[in-house]
């Protein structure tokens, strides 16, 4: 099948995805595309043990989430994209991994950010990458759970 669902979570993975969207999206692997993260053995580790059960989990640099990708190395595997950031999910869209839609799950406030939604704080930078992405045809949603509203992140902005 291949991604199932794309999902932008700056926690990664946590009692939501685990318990809910993996369910949801039936899939069977977790793959989280965060340079950050492979780098970090400590949050590598707690990923881990925070995937479900009989999930398979593969932690990747964007460079070598394309290439997975590129070489179909997961076959027909159900696939859960995870990235930390608006930006890691641009990333693999410019780098050409085709992501038709995503849905934008948490981001914290920071100094320069403004809530758009409870759990989604964004940048004027992190909203003109949505809108360059949106008018490139692909759809966004900000959506924290799935049985929230599956409305346009747009509605939001």
């Amino acid at each position: 099948m291949g991604i199932v669902h794309a999902r932008v979570d700056e926690r990664l993975i946590h009692g939501q995805v685990a318990m809910v969207w993996c369910r949801v999206t039936n899939c069977q692997r977790i793959v989280v595309a965060n340079d950050d993260a492979v780098k970090n053995k400590m949050l590598a580790n707690v990923l881990v043990m925070s995937k479900p059960a009989g999930i398979k989990l593969s932690i990747l640099s964007l460079n070598k989430t394309i290439e997975k990708f590129e070489t179909n190395f997961y076959g027909d595997e159900n696939i859960l994209l995870i990235t930390k950031t608006i930006d890691d999910m641009k990333a693999l869209y410019d780098r050409g991994l085709k992501i038709s839609s995503f849905n934008v799950g948490n981001v914290a406030g920071k100094n320069d950010s403004i809530m758009i939604k409870k759990s989604v704080w964004l940048t004027n930078e992190e909203i003109e990458v949505l809108r360059d992405l949106m008018s490139k045809g692909v759809m966004i949603t900000a959506q924290m759970l799935p049985d929230e509203p599956n409305c346009s992140i747009e509605s939001y902005l």
